[in-house]
């Protein structure tokens, strides 16, 4: 049984779908590979569900993605057919012979260091993935998931909704676009563990009238900044954390989140490897069933197996043969008084090679004298920002990611405007 914005989906209902579904689709195992963006949240997941029962191989599409838009995401995955709020797909042109094999669960990566790629993994991988989640992550059992975020994207697909079918119990899926509504929901539902954006997490930590608590929370994604960290802690009696990527999906959960850092110990059919200590971090590396993946992320194991997350690879900022680690700088700032967001990025130096470059938004105008001498009071000289633009907001992804990468072209290209 499923709830999708109100509407309970028992098990025979789903089942008859499903078989209706897959045969108005034509979909079957072979090789090809098809692409659907439907934006009624029943309709896609019943395809996503029949795609994965009759082993075909699918791109799911987040639903505000346009036509176009659609169109050209398929045809980058080299999807034969696309799907859009219809069971009669259109063919598409370009698209290589389809290779016969075991269907596959195919992902665009968030692009968040460079272009966004086509991730394909096995449904096989995908179930083995939910045996480990499911056998390793046990402090859930007997909540309710409630997935406010994309069930085409593997947070709330898998780790939300079909890891929480294994476990017996009946997801709710819900539309994110009114918080007030979710906060209300989640009063209704029995011990809600909710999956959603930490974005979203954080607005409705401070909408929660005060002495309200959330039953329990995952966050994922990108790390809470410290402010954020502090404000959700107080106000979620369970809070979660898990790490992963679109190669080997999660890697790692945290069952009691005390430090935003600690981003979980390693799934047991994961072997990962990282720096020895806070000191010496090292990239995150997976090894399992499908080789090595190197996440290029930095991070260390500490003794107890936890796994501490310290920056992206590509973010990190050399200046002057120092490293300087954007969380810190981010964490500083947006501790100021005022300030709602903040995201630092390297910016090319004659003297230093590179330094700190910050782009932040706030409540009221703040000058950059007064952040910088803000920052002085916490950082070290070379990890105080040189420059410091307020924007009217920080650009984040659907998922709550900050694209350092996208931020720093779209100041520089003039798309993202300073407030002066």
């Amino acid at each position: 049984m499923i709830e999708i914005d109100g509407r309970t989906i028992g098990a025979d209902e789903m089942e008859a779908t499903l078989g209706r579904v897959a045969a108005q689709a034509g979909l079957e195992s072979g090789g090809e590979r098809v692409a659907a963006r439907f934006r009624d949240t029943a309709d896609s997941l019943a395809f996503i569900l029949a795609a994965r029962r009759a082993g075909a191989t699918l791109l799911p599409i987040h639903p505000a993605l346009p036509d176009e838009g659609a169109r050209r995401l398929a045809q980058r995955a080299g999807c034969h057919r696309l799907f859009l709020d219809g069971l009669t797909g259109e063919r598409l042109d370009g698209a290589p012979a389809p290779v016969p094999g075991e269907g596959e669960l195919l992902q665009m990566s968030s692009g968040t260091t460079g272009e966004p790629k086509c991730i394909a993994r096995p449904w096989s991988s995908v179930e083995r993935e939910i045996e480990s989640y499911v056998a390793a992550f046990t402090a859930p059992n007997g909540m309710t998931p409630v997935i406010a975020c994309p069930i085409t994207h593997s947070y709330g697909l898998i780790c939300g909704l079909l890891v929480g079918l294994r476990r017996g119990r009946a997801p709710v899926v819900l539309d994110t676009a009114n918080p007030k509504y979710l906060l209300r929901r989640l009063r209704e539902i029995e011990r809600p563990l909710l999956y959603t954006s930490p974005a979203l997490l954080h607005t409705l930590a401070r909408l929660l009238p005060e002495g309200e608590p959330i039953h329990a929370a995952m966050t994922s994604g990108t790390l809470l900044p410290a402010p954020w960290f502090s404000a959700i802690r107080g106000r979620v009696v369970h809070l979660f954390q898990q790490y992963g990527c679109s190669e080997t999906g999660c890697i790692a959960v945290n069952p009691d989140l005390q430090r935003a850092d600690a981003i979980g110990r390693p799934l047991p059919h994961h072997r990962v490897r990282a720096g020895a200590g806070a000191g010496e971090p090292a990239e995150i590396v997976v090894e399992g069933e499908r080789g090595t993946v190197h996440t290029a992320d930095l991070g260390y194991l500490q003794p107890d197996g936890m796994l501490v997350f310290v920056a992206r690879k590509d973010d990190t900022i050399n200046v002057s043969g120092l490293n300087v680690y954007p969380g810190e700088v981010e964490d500083v700032v947006m501790a100021m008084p005022g300030i709602t967001d903040a995201v630092a990025f390297a910016k090319a130096d004659a003297f230093a090679g590179e330094r700190v470059m910050l782009l932040f938004s706030a409540e009221a105008p703040v000058p950059p004298r007064a952040l910088q001498d803000w920052c002085r009071r916490w950082l070290a000289g070379h990890q105080v920002p040189v420059e410091a633009v307020q924007v009217g907001a920080i650009p984040r992804q659907a998922n709550g990611k900050i694209s350092r990468r996208e931020a720093a072209e779209r100041y520089r290209s003039g798309t993202l405007e300073a407030m002066t």
